[in-house]
């Protein structure tokens, strides 16, 4: 039990050293040298946890993202529009590792298998709940035609989101919500 407790310790050590470096440095700049000496551990506790610094990374995103989660207990009441500002809370309240992410989503997917799997079942699961909301709110659609609009739809909130990145003056959550209520008038 001791070493269990130890090992959550050991665990939040590194998150929270990554997610501070990561603010201050950015993703490219980081390594887990790094990492291990902001959180005072051993490289080889490091690797005990996780196999590699994109893990961490990716660890840290996933908690963040979840903090903007607007059915955290999976019990299915979330709307499409509540999951689009989950979004773009997520984009525009932790700018960094919103851009950490879509990063990640596009150059180390694309050169590491392990995160391009990882990265892409997360994307299945996001299309998933938003067509099981978009299904809730419009039960006269076919399951594959929300699914192939919830599609479409994460690939703008994506656009919108690299484009934010880039311009942080531009209105995502005025397109967003214009998508939304375009959705919400297509039968």
């Amino acid at each position: 039990m001791a070493r269990y407790k130890v090992g959550l310790e050991t665990q939040g050590k590194i998150l929270e050293a990554t997610r501070r470096l990561l603010g201050e440095s950015g993703f490219e700049a980081i390594t887990v040298k790094g990492i291990c000496a902001a959180a005072g551990i051993q490289a080889g506790s490091f690797y005990n946890l996780f196999p590699t610094k994109d893990e961490a990374v990716l660890t840290v995103v996933r908690d963040a993202i979840s903090t903007f989660d607007p059915d955290p207990d999976g019990e299915g009441n979330d709307t499409v529009e509540a999951l689009v500002d989950a979004y773009t809370g997520f984009v525009i309240k932790d700018p960094e590792l919103g851009r950490v992410y879509a990063h990640m989503a596009v150059t180390a997917a694309l050169t590491q298998d392990h995160l391009a799997g990882r990265i892409q079942r997360h994307h299945e699961q996001r299309v998933e709940r938003f067509t099981n909301a978009y299904v809730r709110e419009h039960p006269d659609v076919s399951r594959s035609l929300a699914g192939y609009r919830m599609e479409i739809l994460l690939g703008a909130l994506n656009g919108l989101s690299i484009r934010w990145s880039i311009d942080p003056t531009f209105d995502i959550c005025s397109y967003a919500s214009l998508m939304v209520d375009e959705l919400s008038t297509t039968p």
